[in-house]
């Protein structure tokens, strides 16, 4: 596993094949050409074309290349954000249509709401959900692949139900209202499949920055044969295998209270350094371990929000009672120990469908939580004149005012600005946008409101030919503390409704690949205002070979050729992707009542907001529980006007 390899070049990567890449169009017409009548999807059923080969353009979630926040679906609320919105943009052309409710974003939050409204208000209800997107969910994005004639789904954004037995009694209920079977998973989970086949997780020591290319399995049972084989000095070895002991408590001697106040105020990278007194040198190894969770490094971390995660050096720790403050991400880990097994196989895209089902009907077929699994979406059903309920997508909404007896609503289709109106709207989209969206709202809320920076993610599918590469090193899942991609795993060993995951090596399965584009040194917004600006500016060739570098490096050692084993890639984007939680080590602790958060979800005459962002907690259950909120927020407005 431990051969440095030498710099592979464009060709050996497989970045001349246009099998790969995102225009497959020449390869497609010889294809169809030659073999006559079958469509594109048929030959893809067939096995005779790769996912790769061919993306149904007409069909989003089947879409490869750059996804997420796609080019399309942002650059008209840059403009407005940035003072560059033209004239005609205030003289839209008014399209008649009149509705009850007029949602503003059309993921789990936004679609929640619309679900609750209908709910209390009857079947009659009208309703339009704009979203500036191609495809609904928000987060909730869907990846579809065709690889050798069969079928991988993935998920591009929110992954899993986390915790579900601590989620609101609202949110249980429309879950339960869906028809979703949480105990289900028990058995569409196969827990062991990973530890069935003795595939364990490594670690990837890059060159530039641990002077070789090294690929080592970590067993935390066997921290010493790890250590061994680590490119890493005798001191980074001998501190990493003391903080691993977890039996010393570096903070002997003080109370529960002060061990918490310590905690909340020192970072992580300060705690090892400053009072675990480990060596500089164990720093690039522990610097991203904090990346999946928070979006962000150690430097901006606080000990107290990674100790419930058994941080390395915190086991001795012997905290006990509540989460001190800060704790927001890992409160509910000491009050449960469920499993982490709620994950349909696109996550929660899923859930999404599911709504659009029950708001939509004949969008989405079948009747379950089982087939809509392999459903197909009739796109262009969703905005059809003939139902209560329509979907809208592709249109970025700029502006949004109370108005005589309703709302007024302007959005953008293509280049033409149009003005829809509504007896009540939610903006269920992005706090920092909403200050844009609805200019008329109180200085006080919108600067409440821009608090929250959002933290830019990346949630790349990689869809493999097979995985014997993985089966010949031993590893289901790569942490890479030095490289481009910070983690590579297997995608989740979730079989249901005729979809299966791959039970031999021989199989086709995606290889999820996560990237936290943060700034280290910074304060966390700005960190994620810089990590945004950097994600924003790199173009998809980019992604696509540092994809393909990467992975030839780590799993070359078994075999892998990135140019023969990579059918498709799928980038997704989010320059605006988990919602901001608050920081101890940069954030005061307000009043009740009087966070940033709190304060910007006031309702503004007809006008309410949702989105996991007015929770500033990351997490679907947020999502539902803040639609829930707007609802309810709009339903007492309506009920004390008559």
């Amino acid at each position: 596993m431990d051969d440095e390899q030498t710099e592979p070049g464009d060709r050996d990567l497989g970045m001349d094949r246009p099998i790969a890449r995102r225009d497959f169009l020449n390869g497609l017409a010889v294809a169809v050409g030659a073999l006559g009548t079958l469509s594109p999807r048929e030959l893809l059923r067939a096995g005779i074309l790769d996912q790769g080969a061919v993306a149904d353009a007409g069909y989003p979630p089947a879409k490869t290349g750059l996804r997420g926040s796609h080019d399309g679906a942002y650059e008209n609320a840059h403009r407005l954000r940035d003072g560059m919105a033209p004239p005609e943009w205030r003289s839209p052309g008014d399209t008649g249509e009149s509705y009850d409710l007029v949602v503003v974003g059309g993921g789990i939050s936004g679609l929640t709401a619309a679900y609750l409204w209908r709910q209390q208000m009857g079947t009659g209800a009208r309703i339009l959900i704009l979203d500036n997107h191609d495809d609904f969910g928000g987060h909730a994005k869907r990846n579809e692949f065709t690889v050798g004639g069969r079928p991988l789904i993935g998920y591009g954004g929110t992954q899993s139900f986390d915790h579900p037995s601590l989620y609101s009694p609202v949110a249980k209920k429309l879950l339960r209202d869906l028809g979703i079977d949480l105990t289900a998973f028990d058995k569409h989970f196969d827990q062991d499949f990973f530890s069935s086949r003795k595939l364990g997780e490594g670690v990837f020591f890059d060159k530039k920055v641990f002077g070789t290319d090294r690929l080592v399995r970590r067993d935390e049972e066997n921290m010493a044969a790890f250590l061994a084989r680590a490119p890493l000095s005798d001191v980074a070895r001998r501190d990493i295998a003391r903080l691993y002991k977890d039996d010393v408590d570096y903070l002997a001697g003080k109370t529960q209270v002060e061990k918490k106040a310590i905690l909340a105020r020192t970072s992580y990278a300060d705690f090892l350094l400053k009072i675990a007194k480990v060596s500089p040198e164990v720093m690039p190894y522990f610097q991203r371990f904090s990346h999946d969770y928070f979006g962000v490094g150690i430097d901006a971390v606080p000990t107290a929000d990674v100790e419930k995660f058994d941080f390395p050096g915190t086991g001795g720790l012997g905290i006990t009672g509540k989460p001190g403050p800060g704790l927001g991400r890992t409160a509910r880990l000491q009050e449960t120990d469920e499993p982490y097994i709620h994950h349909f196989p696109d996550g929660q895209a899923t859930l999404a469908r599911l709504l659009v089902r029950a708001l939509v009907p004949g969008a989405v077929p079948g009747s379950t939580m089982y087939d809509v699994v392999g459903a197909r979406v009739a796109y262009d059903k969703l905005d059809s004149a003939a139902q209560r309920v329509r979907v809208r997508l592709s249109s970025t909404v700029v502006n949004a005012r109370n108005a005589k007896g309703g709302v007024e609503v302007t959005y953008l289709q293509g280049n033409a600005a149009r003005r829809v109106r509504g007896a009540y709207c939610v903006m269920a989209c992005w706090n920092g946008i909403i200050p844009h969206l609805v200019p008329e709202l109180p200085a006080a809320q919108k600067e409440a409101l821009r608090y929250g920076v959002k933290v830019p993610l990346v949630y790349t599918n990689v869809a493999l030919r097979n995985w014997r590469a993985l089966e010949r090193l031993g590893l289901h899942s790569i942490d890479a503390p030095a490289s481009y991609w910070d983690g590579t795993a297997m995608d989740f060993p979730v079989s249901m409704a005729g979809y299966a995951y791959a039970r031999t090596a021989a199989d086709p399965v995606i290889l999820a690949m996560h990237r936290a584009p943060c700034k280290p040194g910074l304060p966390a917004r700005e960190q994620q205002r810089a990590g945004r600006t950097e994600l924003l500016g790199t173009l998809y060739a980019t992604y696509e070979r540092s994809v393909r570098d990467q992975l030839a490096r780590m799993l070359g050692p078994g075999g892998f050729d990135p140019a023969r084993d990579i059918a498709a890639i799928t980038v997704n984007r989010w320059s605006h992707g988990y919602a901001y939680e608050y920081n101890s080590l940069w954030d005061p602790v307000w009043k009740p009542g009087q966070a940033p958060n709190e304060l910007g979800r006031r309702t503004h005459g007809r006008i309410a907001i949702a989105n996991a962002d007015a929770a500033a907690y990351a997490y679907t259950d947020a999502a539902i529980d803040m639609g829930a909120r707007a609802v309810k927020a709009l339903g007492a407005r309506r009920t004390a006007t008559g």
